[in-house]
C-alpha cells in the first residue's frame, strides 16, 4: 500500500519509519538531525513555505509535508499512543 504526502508525493507504506509532527523541529537535537540530513541533501520539502505541518521519514529519505501528522497517521492506519 500506498500514502499519499501532498503535492503528488506517494510513497510506499513500508518505508515509513517515523510521522512527527513538524514542531519537533524546534527541540535543539531535532534541528540538528534536519540541518545534518539537509546537508545530505536528503530532505525533500513538498509543502509551500509556511504550510508545514509534518516530517515523515523514510528508510532513504525525509519528506516535509503539509498535511498533518495525525491525519498522515489515519491515512496509514498507524496506531496512535499520544493521545489522539
Amino acid at each position: 500500500m500506498f500514502l499519499h504526502l501532498g503535492n503528488d508525493v506517494v510513497i510506499p507504506k513500508r518505508d515509513i519509519v517515523a510521522i512527527l509532527n513538524v514542531r519537533v523541529e524546534n527541540s535543539p537535537v531535532n534541528r540538528e538531525f534536519m540541518e545534518l540530513a539537509r546537508s545530505e541533501k536528503i530532505v525533500q520539502v513538498i509543502a509551500d513555505k509556511g504550510k508545514e505541518k509534518s516530517i515523515v521519514l523514510t528508510s532513504n529519505r525525509i519528506y516535509v509535508s503539509p498535511i498533518s501528522c495525525s491525519t498522515l497517521k489515519k491515512r496509514a492506519g498507524m496506531l496512535v499512543f499520544n493521545g489522539e
